[in-house]
C-alpha cells in the first residue's frame, strides 16, 4: 500500500479522493460508519467549490442551501449584518461525509470502516499501523486526519494533549422560520452559537461554551435557559424552533491549542493540524483545503524521487502559507467574543464600520482554489 489516510472526515476523504484520481493506492481507515452526525457548524465557504468539482465531488447533487448574508449579535441582542462577498453553502456532515465516502469508493479508495488505528509507528522508512480488528498495515506515506483529539495524539506525545481543554460543543438540527440565505452568529456569556440553513429545509444550530458554564448550571437544558437565552435572538430560537432530535450531539475537550502539521513524519490535516476557531472563516472549507495541500505534496513525492524531507518541508510551508495568518487572526477576533463587555463593545462599534467587517471576513476566508 502506498498511502494510508487515518480518519474519514472532510480532510481525509477529499485527500483520499484526490490521490486515487492520480492512480495511487490509498487505504482510508475510519473508526465509525457512514452516515454519521458530527458537532460542526455545517457552513462551507464557496472557496472550495472549484476544487470539489475538479476531483469529481460536486456537492450540488446534495441540494445545499446557498448562503450570502452574515449576521452577528451581542449577548444583549445588538445586531450587525453584512453581505458575504464570497458566500457559501450549508450542508450537514451527515449528508456530505456520506457523499464523499461514496465518491471515494467509486474512485477506488479502499475504506476500512468501524476500525480504529490503535498504534502507528514510523520505522525503516515506512509506517506500520496496528488496527483494532487485529490487522497490521504498512504504508509508505500516512496522513493524520483523525480530528480534534485522538488516542493517537497521546501516543505521539503531542503537547496539547496533556492539557485539559475548557471547551465543549453542542449541535442540534431544527426547523425554524428564518431566511435560508443567512448565517448568524449569536454571542452569550462564555460562548457563541451559530445557525444556518442546510439541506431539506433544516437548520444547523451549534454552539461553543465552557465546561465551567455547564458545571455552574448543572445540565445543558438549564445552561441554555439561564445563559444562552439571555440573548433575545437565542431565546427566539429555543422558543420557536422545532428540534428534530431528542438529544443534541455533544463533544468535550475541544482544544484551540497550536498544533504541528507534521508529527513523526505523519502529515496532519484538518483539525489534527490545528483546531479551527469558528471565527476563522470556517473549519469545513479549511479541512478540505488542507486535504488538497497534502494530496499535492504526496503526488509530488511519488513523481519526483520520493524525498521524504522534501515532502514534509513542502507540506509545512504550504500549510503555513495558507493557514497560519488566518488562524492567528481568527484567534485574535475570537477573544472579543464570549466576554459580555468585549462582545457588546465589538458589535456596537463594528455595526457602524461595515467596511471593517467585510475586511475581517475577507482576511479570515480563503480564495477559491
Amino acid at each position: 500500500m502506498q498511502i494510508a489516510v487515518i480518519g474519514g472526515g472532510l480532510a481525509g476523504l477529499t485527500s483520499a479522493i484526490a490521490l486515487a484520481n492520480q492512480g495511487l493506492s490509498v487505504t482510508l481507515i475510519e473508526k465509525k460508519s457512514y452516515p454519521l452526525h458530527k458537532v460542526c457548524g455545517e457552513y462551507v465557504s464557496n472557496e472550495v467549490l472549484p476544487y470539489l468539482r475538479a476531483i469529481g465531488a460536486d456537492p450540488a447533487a446534495l441540494n445545499p442551501a446557498p448562503i450570502s448574508r452574515f449576521q452577528l449579535t451581542s449577548p444583549k441582542g445588538v445586531m450587525l449584518e453584512s453581505p458575504l462577498d464570497l458566500g457559501g453553502f450549508g450542508v450537514s456532515r451527515y449528508t456530505l461525509d456520506h457523499f464523499l465516502y461514496q465518491v471515494a469508493l467509486a474512485k477506488g479508495v479502499q475504506v476500512r470502516l468501524q476500525t480504529a488505528v490503535q498504534d502507528v509507528r514510523f520505522a525503516g522508512d515506512q509506517f506500520v499501523l496496528k488496527l483494532s480488528d487485529g490487522d497490521t498495515l504498512t504504508a509508505e506515506v500516512a496522513l493524520g486526519a483523525f480530528g480534534k483529539r485522538s488516542a493517537l495524539d497521546r501516543q505521539l506525545n503531542r503537547s496539547f494533549f496533556a492539557k485539559r481543554s475548557p471547551y465543549i460543543g453542542v449541535k442540534y438540527h431544527l426547523r425554524l422560520d428564518m431566511p435560508t440565505d443567512l448565517i448568524a452568529l449569536h454571542n452569550f456569556q462564555d460562548g457563541y452559537a451559530g445557525i444556518s440553513a442546510i439541506e431539506d429545509g433544516r437548520y444547523c444550530f451549534c454552539y461553543l461554551t465552557t465546561r465551567e458554564n455547564l458545571r455552574r448550571n448543572g445540565s445543558i437544558p438549564a445552561m441554555e435557559r439561564a445563559v444562552l437565552q439571555q440573548n433575545p435572538h437565542l431565546h427566539r430560537i429555543f422558543s420557536e424552533a422545532e428540534f428534530l432530535y431528542e438529544q443534541p450531539e455533544v463533544i468535550n475537550e475541544i482544544s484551540f491549542a497550536t498544533k504541528t502539521c507534521v508529527e513523526d513524519h505523519l502529515l496532519m490535516c484538518g483539525d489534527a493540524a490545528g483546531m479551527i476557531t469558528p471565527l476563522c472563516g470556517n473549519g469545513m472549507a479549511m479541512a478540505i483545503h488542507a486535504g488538497k495541500l497534502a494530496a499535492e505534496q504526496v503526488v509530488h513525492y511519488f513523481e519526483n524521487g520520493r524525498n521524504r524531507q522534501e515532502l514534509e518541508r513542502g507540506y509545512t510551508l504550504a500549510w503555513e502559507k495558507q493557514f497560519k495568518r488566518r488562524l492567528q487572526l481568527g484567534r485574535a477576533v475570537q477573544r472579543l467574543f464570549g466576554n459580555p463587555l468585549l462582545s457588546e463593545m465589538a458589535v456596537g462599534t463594528l455595526r457602524y464600520l461595515p467596511a471593517a467587517v467585510r475586511l475581517i471576513m475577507r482576511q479570515t476566508h480563503g480564495q477559491p482554489f
